[in-house]
């Protein structure tokens, strides 16, 4: 859509022109808060037709669709991007040449929130946080928002006058453009390459990600993995956790004389592993990273505990589906890095490993430039079974041999979910398999064969459910 000429003689540097790059959910947003906080508004996005056109506030009537439009942006007060777009689209990056200034929703809401902020990134496990910590401060009684990349966009969260505390999941995309998010308490839960295709390398990945700690008035570390430690003064508060036995005032994990596994607090053990419905060590950092910000948030420890033992987990991240013939089914569809997927591969592994029982591994989709020969010692270890799907299976498959994977592993290439699932069905049936879990953890992005994560674990849930069926008719005909 063109704008007027009347419309076009308004466009210039005096103006106070704000345009929203993009018009996702994140961009439909800003529009709305812009409009309504008296800004002139325009919308570029590279779609004909976007869906959300028809949801844009009337007063906004600057609307160039089908290209991201170059000069347009030239003409900006200020530029939002949505998180989806890349700073290195081509009208973008002339426009940051000009020294048009660049930022996104998630700098729109922390410059207008006046409530303390709980921020929260990783390559994993930011979903599953962010919820956890949310719901906490709900039974705690908080009045909290919970938002950013997690669905839900943050600038909505304003629309509540009442809340007491925002928790919010960030993605490097978003915070590429964040200066001094200035949070209560940030945390970079884990780092493992990821979005490179978009980043360049690990180092611009890792810029991006700690953009989080700028004006962060604590933070929370993982003991575990080095690069999610912030380059801040030591005197700022900071608790970290980790799977060995931590110092004082630090979490971590106790194992007594019998065996059993604590989430501790120093020498003080708190809660017993097997009381988490949340399984595998992975999720035992998860609830530790949640228990040491909410601590650092003002949330009462007994109340965080008694939340934790309720947490069922988030869908598609390795959420528990089903138990068939003796085989429990994971669905991890949201796995879509390998350091996602190392994790669900250890945090399971290690739960069936003592009883001698292996992973049969569903892996593949696009690979987003990832090195998946980094897999190769987690699935040597416990995998009996390894299934690939996908548009990069064959390179996965490269990557993994190159990498010295193990002639005990049998590999097998399916293209296809369905496929996989005949394939379950042939390998299981022997009285010999090891397999006592069957993970789809596919350390891909799902878009080569589904519209995202969400719909490629829908699709693994149905197929487990028509297994199921099937074995039950055939024990009831047998």
């Amino acid at each position: 859509m063109t704008t007027n000429t009347a419309t076009d003689a308004l466009l210039h540097k005096g103006s106070g022109l704000q345009v929203v790059v993009g018009l996702g959910q994140s961009g439909l947003s800003v529009a709305r808060y812009l409009v309504a906080q008296g800004y002139q508004v325009a919308v570029t996005d590279a779609q004909a037709v976007p869906r959300l056109a028809d949801q844009l506030p009337d007063e906004i009537d600057i609307r160039r669709f089908g290209t991201i439009d170059a000069a347009l942006l030239q003409q900006a007060t200020r530029i939002i991007i949505s998180p989806g777009i890349s700073l290195a689209t081509e009208a973008v990056a002339a426009a940051r040449q000009a020294n048009v200034p660049v930022v996104s929703d998630i700098q729109l809401f922390c410059d207008a929130c006046t409530v303390p902020i709980v921020a929260i990134t990783g390559s994993n496990a930011k979903s599953t946080v962010t919820t956890l910590v949310g719901q906490m401060a709900i039974d705690a009684g908080v009045n909290v928002g919970v938002g950013g990349n997690i669905g839900v966009p943050a600038l909505t969260l304003l629309d509540n006058t009442d809340m007491e505390l925002a928790v919010l999941e960030l993605s490097s995309f978003q915070l590429e453009t964040v200066t001094d998010l200035n949070a209560q308490v940030a945390t970079v839960l884990n780092m493992s390459p990821d979005h490179l295709d978009r980043h360049g390398d690990m180092l611009g990945y890792h810029q991006a990600k700690h953009r989080i700690f700028q004006g962060a008035k604590s933070v929370v570390i993982n003991r575990e993995d080095a690069l999610t430690r912030p380059l801040v003064a030591d005197n700022l508060p900071r608790v970290s956790t980790g799977i060995h036995a931590p110092d004082e005032n630090q979490y971590g994990l106790i194992t007594d004389s019998e065996g059993d596994i604590y989430l501790a607090r120093g020498t003080e053990k708190l809660l017993s592993a097997d009381k988490l419905l949340i399984k595998g060590r992975h999720n035992l950092l998860n609830a530790q990273a949640a228990l040491a910000l909410g601590e650092l948030a003002g949330l009462a420890v007994d109340s965080m505990l008694d939340t934790l033992q309720q947490f069922t987990g988030l869908e598609h991240r390795c959420q528990y589906v089903a138990n068939v013939a003796d085989i429990d089914y994971f669905n991890d569809s949201k796995g879509t890095n390998i350091g996602s997927t190392m994790a669900a591969i250890e945090g399971l592994g290690a739960v069936y490993a003592p009883k001698d029982g292996k992973l049969l591994l569903i892996l593949g989709g696009q690979g987003k430039g990832q090195e998946f020969g980094e897999l190769t010692p987690f699935i040597n270890q416990y995998v009996s079974q390894l299934l690939l799907i996908g548009e990069d299976s064959q390179q996965i498959e490269q990557h993994l041999r190159t990498a010295n994977l193990s002639d005990d592993v049998a590999l097998h290439q399916c293209q296809s979910l369905e496929n996989a699932f005949d394939t379950i069905q042939q390998v299981t049936v022997s009285s010999l398999s090891q397999v006592q879990a069957v993970l789809l953890s596919p350390a891909c992005a799902s878009f080569d064969q589904y519209s995202g994560y969400a719909a490629r674990g829908e699709h693994f849930n149905q197929l487990v459910d028509q297994l199921n069926l099937a074995r039950a008719d055939s024990m009831t005909t047998g």
